[in-house]
């Protein structure tokens, strides 16, 4: 499977390793639109979050990358909105599960953890990897709030 509309977000201290996604990205021939942030100067990373957030819940997007210092921040921000199932990831079998067992729809990223290449691959994973459904899909249904 491959999505091939994304969206991307970060913040400041995710701003060097997003470029270089971006433009991995563009090579990999998806249709990608960059919300910010557009420098290394300090800023919040809610103001990129949300907007990306929104964006993939209307369904703008299939699929989204986030990436601040740790990943924690945006990813905590993204988590807010429903529709989104973000998983912070660090390696290829965390995305990989977090694609295949728990339909992750935004791919939060530690931006000062992980290398270039590191980043690639788990990008890659993350936009080829299929939900398995099954099991999965029962858990998935009760992560909505509206369902309790």
């Amino acid at each position: 499977m491959k999505n091939n509309k994304i969206g991307i977000a970060s913040d400041h201290a995710g701003y060097y390793l997003k470029e270089k996604l971006l433009a991995y990205l563009i090579r990999e021939k998806y249709e990608v639109k960059d919300f910010g942030s557009y420098s290394d100067a300090s800023v919040d990373y809610p103001d990129f979050g949300h907007p990306l957030a929104n964006a993939v819940a209307a369904g703008e997007f299939e699929m989204g990358i986030s990436i601040c210092g740790t990943g924690n921040g945006i990813n905590m921000v993204v988590n807010k909105h429903p529709g989104i199932r973000s998983a912070l990831c660090w390696n290829e079998e965390i995305c990989r599960l977090s694609r295949s067992h728990n339909d992750a729809n935004i791919l939060a990223l530690p931006g000062w953890f992980i290398s270039e290449s590191e980043a690639y691959l788990i990008a890659k994973t993350f936009l080829t990897t299929s939900f398995e459904g099954g099991r999965h899909k029962r858990r998935v249904e009760k992560i909505s709030l509206k369902m309790y």
